[in-house]
């Protein structure tokens, strides 16, 4: 049992010590040097080789070929469990990790994104 000088002596400390939380989201902080956020595709770097959606524990992932040599990637982040192996699998560095973590949506389909293949021509300019 605390005693009431103790509190009172507790009561006065923190007031003139600095709060331990952050006033988000009007102060935000950076995420540490590691952390998996939302994944990233790289459609020039992918060569279908799907090895990503065979390693994701979670069948989060979708490789479609779309043209010669062209692929698109179906990603479902409600599936997603943030592992990272899909980018540790992918040896043409096709998957990133980014440090983007605010991923709230109303509904489930927002959730789904698709990063679509690259035009036959290129990048556009």
């Amino acid at each position: 049992m605390n005693w009431p000088g103790k509190i009172a002596q507790q009561l006065i400390q923190s007031l003139f010590s600095k709060p331990a939380t952050l006033d988000y989201p009007a102060q935000r902080s950076g995420m540490p040097e590691g952390f998996r956020g939302r994944l990233k595709f790289i459609p020039k770097n992918c060569v279908g080789c799907k090895l990503c959606m065979r390693d994701c524990p979670s069948n989060a992932i979708e490789i479609i070929k779309v043209g010669d040599k062209r692929y698109e990637a179906h990603i479902n982040l409600a599936k997603c469990i943030y592992c990272g192996q899909c980018v540790d699998s992918c040896f043409k560095k096709a998957l990133e990790i980014t440090g983007e973590f605010e991923l709230a949506a109303l509904k489930p389909d927002q959730l789904k994104i698709i990063f679509d293949a690259e035009p036959e021509n290129g990048p556009q300019k």
